[in-house]
């Protein structure tokens, strides 16, 4: 059970209508991945119960503020756009051969890589299911962003192409991959309200923009935090040799003084524990750190320009807050 949104919202009474619409969500997930199969029941609820912020389902129900937040279509919209977040973090882990996933035994260690993916196309189904009944416009988007879910993943599995700066290559990952469900949260939450087409024009790429600034708190987050501060182990993108912006941004600057932490981050992976410590600690120091955080800054600042010319309701205040939140979290 939801009983706290994400973040502290300035308007307790746009507050508590999240929080109950967030609460009609997790019913309804629980509800929806019940499946002929124990199996494919039991897999399902596996992460589901390991918890979760159910940041995608708050912003359907914030952009539906800017409408008819109690139109009947909003917690089912809500829900799919949940159950698609579930089914890719199935086959992630899969693909990243990831053994732990928010604290929880990974369900490809639970059981096995077979179970994972099938359980991750369960929920893609029950997703369209639930899109089926809120009209043709909805499967639209909805396989468009699927299509960019799809492509940022490939990109990241591959790579950069031939003569494609990194950066670029990290930006195309980060907006189709992690931009890309977040934008159509937002799409979703104020076309089904029925706010006034200007309004969902503009909340889904103030959405992007967003969630784009999420995934570079996460890596700044993931080099600068101490343990325990952020729910994860520091360090665990540059143990695995992940190239998260940080990375990127000091092998990009790096000078001759920096030679010891280009041949660190060079490595495959860092899973000597003194060597992971002693790259962590140079990279915490380093110059790219500052660029990673000015790039951060950046992508707020386009989300809350894009959301400071929506009305002035209170809704839009809550979306400043996250903006100002997902920078402030990173300290």
């Amino acid at each position: 059970m939801i009983t706290a949104v994400p973040v502290d919202l300035p308007d307790t009474a746009v507050e508590a209508e999240v929080l109950e619409g967030l609460a009609l969500v997790e019913s309804a997930l629980r509800e929806t991945t019940h499946a002929r199969e124990p199996l494919l029941t039991e897999a399902s609820m596996h992460l589901m119960a390991a918890g979760g912020k159910r940041f995608r389902a708050m912003l359907v129900l914030l952009a539906a503020q800017f409408g008819n937040s109690r139109d009947e279509r909003i917690v089912p919209a809500a829900v799919a756009i949940e159950l698609t977040h579930l089914a890719t973090l199935f086959h992630d882990d899969v693909m990243d051969e990831a053994a732990m996933r928010r604290g929880h035994p990974s369900a490809n260690s639970r059981w096995d890589n077979t179970v994972a993916i099938l359980t991750g196309d369960f929920l893609f189904a029950q997703a369209s299911l639930i899109l089926a009944g809120l009209g043709a416009e909805a499967i639209r988007i909805q396989a468009e962003t699927f299509a960019r879910l799809v492509h940022g993943q490939m990109a990241e599995t591959t790579g950069p192409r031939a003569g494609e700066d990194p950066l670029d290559h990290y930006w195309r990952v980060v907006t189709d991959k992690t931009g890309s469900l977040i934008a159509t949260s937002g799409t979703f939450g104020a076309m089904f309200a029925g706010a006034p087409p200007q309004v969902t024009a503009r909340i889904g790429p103030a959405c992007e923009a967003l969630g784009v600034a999420f995934q570079v708190s996460d890596d700044i987050l993931d080099i600068a935090s101490e343990a325990g501060q952020s729910g994860k182990t520091p360090g665990t993108d540059l143990r695995e040799g992940v190239r998260t912006l940080p990375v990127l941004h000091a092998l990009r600057v790096a000078g001759p003084e920096d030679s010891r932490l280009v041949e660190l981050l060079n490595r495959a992976e860092l899973g000597d524990p003194a060597l992971h410590a002693e790259a962590l600690r140079l990279l915490r120091g380093h110059h790219g750190m500052a660029l990673a955080r000015a790039d951060l800054g950046r992508w707020a600042e386009t989300a809350r320009q894009e959301i400071l010319a929506l009305p002035p309701v209170p809704a839009r205040a809550a979306f400043e807050a996250l903006c100002e939140f997902v920078v402030r979290r990173t300290g």
